[in-house]
């Protein structure tokens, strides 16, 4: 496979001339774009650009990004350590498309490198990447891949946010050894508080959509909640068939729970956002295929065409206005005898904060979920509570703090007694729960 390749040369004063030879010998190999807070002495050669970005590497880097034309874009700090020669190598794994991100692996123990190995540490703490050296200045990627992600950082905690960002939507990442150093340049000390500061926020108080989307801070610490999610997995496919529609995946939590069975999973989002991440998920996996949509606007027919026999909606009909209309959609997809599975919040003494920071219109009883279920063409199979313990925390943090997210330390805790709650209502009738868990069932022909 042959891509194109962009050169991105981040630089600022005491680096101005070095970033100057470095493009100078790429001229001609590659799209090289010169981007820093000045202009550089560079004779006008072919493919070399300069950016103006007063501000820092981050800033230089988010100037230059929207000019890259190559299918591959190197981001190289104009630091003499680094050879193009090493480009063959770095590059490599993304032509053999078994790499999204590859960082260059410096060798040695020098005093020069030591902050970046420390910093190395925390940054695979925070972001569970296998990354020995995370923070390298000699880096490739898919330009789709690096455009995928939104960087906010003006300085060289640039270098950070990039890993933590790529590796929380799901982008493969590795790195490649590269030859030995030719010296290398001493980083300020600023520059290593600045990444660490970064990495701390990120690991403490910002997600990486920078806390812009509360529902998705929601989302990413419910995708924590293992044995929670395997729990709703598990009553889930008790009921499923083999080819399903999921509406609202999400960022795949409960998808990842319903995908070894199936012969046929489409998995409805209407954020891109969270289509992207489900893409990298799932890639290799061709039966799941994440559909860009919103209800009210995909392509019913070509669903109908697909033969579905189960419909999921986990912790979804809830945030769809018109929840009938929907249910009637469903109802003209399925063949007579298809199911929806349907978990929904319950009680709508419970509505809160956090109802309304994921976009919820509602919380249902059991009295208004069967009437929209058996008013719009199914016939309910089961009707159950779930989720008993559960009900005076999200009371306490919704309706009473006013909070618009369970605290990790307590969902943790949750999580991890998720398996003894989940046994318990297995053999116990539940009076009332947070949740309430529907099967309901297609009969006759579909409504026109």
């Amino acid at each position: 496979m042959s891509l194109s390749l962009s050169v991105i040369l981040p630089y600022d004063a005491s680096t101005a001339g070095a970033a100057a030879r470095f493009a100078r010998a790429l001229s001609g190999k590659a799209q090289v774009l010169l981007a820093g807070d000045g202009p550089v002495d560079v004779p006008p050669v072919p493919g070399v650009e300069g950016v103006i970005a007063p501000g820092g590497k981050g800033a230089a880097l988010r100037a230059a990004l929207p000019r890259v034309t190559g299918d591959v874009t190197v981001v190289q700090d104009p630091d003499v350590a680094y050879a193009l020669e090493a480009y063959d190598t770095l590059v490599r794994p993304i032509l053999d498309d078994t790499a999204d991100g590859v960082f260059g692996r410096r060798p040695g123990l020098a005093p020069e490198l030591w902050a970046d190995r420390a910093l190395g540490g925390v940054t695979r703490f925070v972001t569970d990447v296998p990354l020995t050296d995370p923070l390298t200045g000699l880096r490739a990627f898919r330009t789709e891949a690096l455009r995928a992600i939104q960087l906010t950082s003006d300085d060289e905690a640039v270098d950070a946010e990039l890993v933590v960002k790529l590796a929380a939507q799901l982008f493969r990442l590795t790195e490649v050894s590269l030859p030995p150093l030719q010296g290398t340049l001493k980083r300020p000390v600023a520059t290593h508080l600045a990444r660490l500061r970064t990495l701390m926020r990120y690991a403490t108080v910002r997600d990486d959509a920078d806390n812009q989307h509360e529902g998705y801070s929601t989302l990413e610490r419910m995708d924590g909640a293992t044995h929670y999610n395997q729990w709703l997995g598990r009553r889930f496919r008790e009921h499923l068939g083999r080819r399903v529609l999921e509406i609202g995946a999400g960022i795949g939590t409960i998808t990842r729970e319903l995908e070894s069975g199936a012969e046929l999973l489409v998995a409805l989002e209407v954020e891109r956002f969270y289509v992207d991440r489900l893409k990298n998920m799932f890639r290799g996996k061709p039966h799941v295929r994440p559909y860009l949509s919103d209800v009210a606007l995909a392509d019913w027919e070509s669903l109908k065409a697909e033969q579905l026999d189960t419909i999921v909606l986990s912790n979804v009909l809830e945030h769809i206005p018109d929840d009938a209309a929907a249910v009637r959609r469903f109802r003209q997809i399925l063949a007579p005898g298809g199911r929806v599975l349907i978990l929904v919040p319950a009680l709508p003494a419970l509505f809160g904060a956090i109802d309304e920071a994921v976009g919820h219109y509602r919380r249902y009883t059991p009295d208004s979920l069967r009437a929209v279920l058996e008013g719009n063409g199914f016939e309910l199979e089961k009707l159950e509570w779930m989720n008993l313990v559960g009900l005076p925390g999200w009371f306490l943090n919704s309706r009473i703090l006013r909070r618009r997210a369970v605290p990790k330390l307590q969902l943790r805790v949750y999580d991890a007694l998720a398996p003894l709650f989940a046994q318990a209502e297995r053999n116990v009738k539940l009076p009332v729960g947070m949740s309430l868990f529907a099967v309901a069932r297609v009969t006759g022909d579909a409504a026109p």
